[in-house]
């Protein structure tokens, strides 16, 4: 059975961004990523936690981009 992603990037330059901010943001609340990269075996409160956290950040700076503040918090 082969897995369609259903999530894929307008921005392929993006997904180095992305994946920093997600080592980042683990590093901040303290969640280990695996080193192979697999979430399989990663509590789900973990990885939910680590995506609200995403999100939010993704927020603020799109928030701020739009009102013209380059300061981030």
């Amino acid at each position: 059975m082969s897995r369609r992603r259903s999530n894929n990037l307008q921005v392929p330059q993006a997904n180095a961004a992305l994946q920093q901010l997600k080592y980042e943001a683990a590093q901040e609340l303290g969640i280990t990523i695996p080193q192979d990269g697999y979430f399989g075996n990663v509590v789900s409160r973990e990885t939910g936690s680590l995506g609200g956290y995403i999100t939010k950040k993704l927020v603020q700076q799109a928030e701020q981009s739009l009102s013209g503040s380059s300061q981030m918090q």
